[in-house]
């Protein structure tokens, strides 16, 4: 099973935007292929399910909303046995149903605006899964994603940040989320960036190279992981 979990303990990091991203990338990449994949929305705001609700979602997402610390374990486990992915958009605060849905993740993706409050949000966020991975006896696998960048400039800020991270030899996704309307169009309109009117909105075909890119590495991320878990087993 391939589960994905946007997780911080911080409202406004980015979750529902990359989870929206991730979700309609993979379901354009396997729709040929019959591979669907499940949005459960695991905030109590539902700004996830709201776009997934709207006209012009992917025939092959799937939807579960409102779930809570007394349903996630079993949405997550019952998902994975259908689709080929499973994405969790979890609430913006450290809670018992973000833990658990943690410690079903295959890859947990905290995302991360380029300020300090952000950064420090994104670190309480990664004690969590540590404490996780050790009360679980497994490793789970985390990177952190900035989002909202500018495409042409990375500011003083940020890269203080990204360096920070680094040292810490904490991980981080080597593509960002940039700050394009095409990704905060979809939310009011519905669907995908890649059905959008280019007449309308702008940046249509940027963003779906970044929403390409941003999956591209979330597989690669996941598959890199099993491996070395491979490995680590002998």
């Amino acid at each position: 099973m391939t589960v994905i979990a946007f997780a911080s303990s911080k409202g406004g990091a980015g979750k529902t935007t990359g989870c929206i991203a991730l979700a309609s990338e993979l379901a354009r990449q396997g729709k040929e292929k019959n591979i669907g994949v499940c949005l459960i929305d695991a905030d109590p705001n539902q700004h996830s399910a709201k776009w997934a609700l709207k006209d012009g979602c992917p025939d092959n997402i799937f939807l579960v909303q409102n779930s809570t610390e007394e349903t996630i374990l079993d949405d997550i486990d019952q998902a994975s046995e259908k689709y080929g992915f499973v994405l969790v958009d979890l609430e913006g605060t450290a809670s018992l149903a973000v833990a658990h849905a943690i410690s079903r993740s295959s890859l947990v993706i905290a995302p991360c605006q380029g300020s300090q409050d952000d950064a420090d949000e994104a670190v309480k966020t990664i004690k969590l899964i540590k404490r996780q991975s050790k009360a679980l006896n497994r490793e789970i696998p985390f990177s952190v994603l900035f989002t909202r960048t500018n495409p042409a400039i990375t500011p003083r800020t940020l890269k203080f940040i990204m360096n920070e991270f680094k040292e810490a030899g904490i991980d981080s996704f080597e593509v960002s989320l940039i700050d394009r309307e095409a990704f905060r169009a979809v939310r009011s309109f519905g669907g995908t960036v890649n059905d959008l009117n280019p007449k309308e909105v702008s940046g249509i075909e940027k963003a779906a190279e970044n929403a390409f890119s941003f999956a591209e590495e979330v597989k690669w991320k996941i598959k890199n992981s099993v491996e070395l878990k491979a490995v680590a087993n002998g």
